[in-house]
């Protein structure tokens, strides 16, 4: 797919093309037997689970959509489900309760990635799954308590307002869900999650046909063919990613002027979300100012002061910890915005902070890990190249050490990757190294550019973004992809003889 394609591939599905979820689809087996797709959606969980009886990646990425299939799969056996043509939806259930025992039981001191909402996920699903097998039942990981679900729970029936954040996993809320004091988006969605919507609806969702978060719900499942993603839409979020990367990397393109004028729309006091039913945050508004600054759109990036803090810049008010990649990205707004318009010095100073609070994250090996993403591939691309851009001389030295540690993790194969080497990860290694370093690593890139040219079968790019488990945003890394392969032949030409 070429550049042009891909933003009219955009323009043609304005909700997103993300990839399904094991998480969203388990729930939803639960949640909305009713829907169709539902034999679809089982068979998908049964199709994706390891031999070993789990679902997803390792370290600690397997919990949350094992805990989700196994529940799902459960309640289908005991309601009595018919039985899909493919897959044996009570043997997937034992398979992935066995797995729940010997991760929780015998190995509970392996850590958690830091997912949103997890400490509130894995604690329904445990409660979920121990209602349905009685006995002593799973422990809950250390640390963990189901106590903030009793209070959002409460909170919620007694007709109290929880953060809107949290409307993106209200499923967490069990039956009352339903009490949740919320307006439904323009297009039916509650906290842009299917899992979230269903749960809104409970009862009303098979009661109701012209319910428009129903509407919603069938109309994702038919587009799907019924497993779910675990975000839609996400509107602004691809729009400002794949604009971004695209021009970053001199990939000549003509956006279509709605889809400025629609970016621009969505930007208001306290920024941008990533898609309807979202709240605003300062990731998703960050890109959107950049990318409109690289198309020369100069747009005042006020609205991200409401994110500021003494050190850094948080992606909403109240977060637990902090993200790498969204101060990268503030980074990169207000430089560009300042290289736009020079008089805007009073920005200066916040570029500042956040340069030095970049500097000041990077791990000693000389790579960024980021709560967004589960590869350091990303997060080290973020913060070298908003570095590199806008750093100034001080940030010299933490970009060559992110350079040099980019080059040693290459793989035999030429990729880069966290467990194996993806075509995503080798796009991010090969704009840190041409990006910040112009044409000094031509074998190595020469190299990754081999690699990302063999294959493009999109069945094979594994989910590395975070959300409730992990997804793959594929216009995203597709647009990574072309920006990679644009910046190897523009750079390297003449050692690659392309």
């Amino acid at each position: 797919m070429s550049a042009d394609e891909l933003l009219d591939d955009l323009m043609a599905r304005p909700w997103g093309d993300v990839s399904p979820s094991v998480y969203e689809t388990g729930r939803m087996v639960t949640l909305a037997p009713w829907l169709g797709g539902h034999i679809e959606r089982i068979e998908y969980l049964c199709a994706e689970q390891r031999p070993d009886g789990v679902w997803g990646p390792p370290d600690g990425y397997d919990l949350v959509p094992t805990l989700s299939a196994t529940e799902a799969l459960l309640s289908a056996v005991d309601r009595g489900d018919p039985a899909p043509r493919r897959g044996d939806p009570k043997a997937a259930a034992h398979l992935g309760t066995a797995a729940l025992a010997r991760r929780l039981v015998h190995e509970p001191w392996r850590p958690l990635p830091d997912m949103p909402a997890i400490e509130l996920i894995v604690p329904h699903l445990i409660g979920l799954i121990n209602e349905r097998l009685g006995g002593a039942g799973l422990p809950l990981p250390p640390g963990m308590s189901a106590a903030p679900l009793g209070r959002i729970r409460g909170r919620l029936k007694s007709g109290g307002q929880v953060p809107e954040k949290l409307l993106h996993a209200l499923e967490i809320a069990g039956d009352s869900a339903t009490f949740a004091q919320t307006v439904l988006t323009s297009i039916g969605t509650v906290g842009a999650s299917p899992a979230a919507t269903a749960a809104y609806l409970g009862d009303r969702g098979l009661l109701e046909p012209g319910n428009p978060a129903r509407l919603h719900l069938e109309a994702v499942a038919r587009r799907f063919g019924g497993p779910m993603p675990v975000g839609l839409p996400i509107t602004v979020f691809e729009r400002g990613w794949v604009l971004s990367t695209l021009v970053r990397a001199g990939v000549p393109v003509e956006p279509p002027a709605e889809m400025l004028a629609d970016l621009v729309a969505a930007i208001g006091p306290a920024g941008t979300p990533a898609g309807p039913g979202l709240p605003p945050d300062c990731d998703t508004t960050s890109v959107a100012l950049y990318a409109l600054g690289l198309l020369g759109i100069p747009y005042d990036p006020e609205c991200l002061l409401a994110y500021e803090l003494d050190t850094h810049f948080c992606t909403w008010q109240g977060e637990e910890g902090a993200s790498i990649s969204t101060n990268a990205h503030v980074l990169d707004a207000l430089g560009r915005y300042l290289t736009l318009v020079p008089g805007a010095v009073h920005y200066r100073s916040r570029m500042d902070k956040v340069a030095t609070w970049l500097t000041g994250q990077q791990l000693p090996d000389g790579s960024w890990t980021d709560r967004w993403h589960a590869s350091p591939f990303y997060a080290t691309a973020c913060a070298a190249l908003a570095l590199h851009e806008y750093g100034g001389p001080a940030a010299r030295r933490q970009v060559d050490r992110a350079l040099s540690w980019t080059l040693v993790n290459q793989r035999e194969d030429g990729s880069w990757g966290r467990w194996a080497g993806t075509p995503e990860e080798t796009a991010y290694a090969l704009q840190t190294l041409l990006l910040a370093d112009g044409k000094r690593h031509r074998k190595a890139v020469a190299r990754g550019h081999a690699f990302l040219t063999e294959d493009d079968d999109i069945s094979k790019w594994p989910p590395l973004w975070h959300d409730k488990d992990l997804y793959l945003p594929v216009s995203i890394v597709r647009a990574a992809m072309i920006a990679a392969r644009h910046l190897t032949r523009q750079n390297v030409a003449t050692y690659l003889q392309i």
